[in-house]
């Protein structure tokens, strides 16, 4: 896990300042729920899949990168990812293909906003202009405290 726990660790140097901290707190449950959702509304032939079949192929690679850098946070973040497709699932049977992927197109640009405003207040670049993979690291920096604050 020692490059995951040194992306982490330059991740919290990013990420001081309590509001940018909030704000990630909101923000980036938020931004991983909505690029799931947009990808759940793909259409999928019927003859290979379903809906959300593109959506879940994807989170396979996503849990297996996680998984290769630490087992602990790869575990928690698949029951993550597994309720984020979940409340996917319903808001799609609920909403249809159409609406879901507006509402979660707005969310996505709100939730980005936020972001910035963050890192606009922190006085830092995004970690992930330096590098993309940090888009995966953000929703473990969230995880990794969650579980240290619970003991786990």
């Amino acid at each position: 896990m020692s490059d995951l726990q040194d992306r982490l660790d330059s991740y919290s140097a990013d990420h001081q300042h309590p509001t940018n901290r909030l704000l990630h707190w909101i923000c980036v449950p938020l931004i991983l729920w909505c690029a799931i959702a947009l990808m759940w509304t793909i259409p999928v032939p019927p003859a290979i899949g379903r809906p959300g079949f593109w959506a879940v192929g994807v989170l396979v690679l996503v849990f297996a990168w996680y998984w290769k850098h630490s087992h602990r946070l790869g575990g928690a973040l698949l029951i993550a990812l597994a309720a984020l497709a979940l409340i996917t699932e319903l808001a799609y049977r609920q909403l249809g293909p159409g609406s879901l992927r507006l509402l979660a197109a707005g969310v996505f640009v709100v939730a980005w906003i936020g972001q910035f405003v963050g890192h606009a207040i922190e006085g830092r670049r995004p970690s992930f202009l330096t590098d993309l993979t940090y888009l995966l690291v953000g929703p473990a920096w969230l995880l990794d405290k969650l579980l240290r604050r619970v003991g786990v």
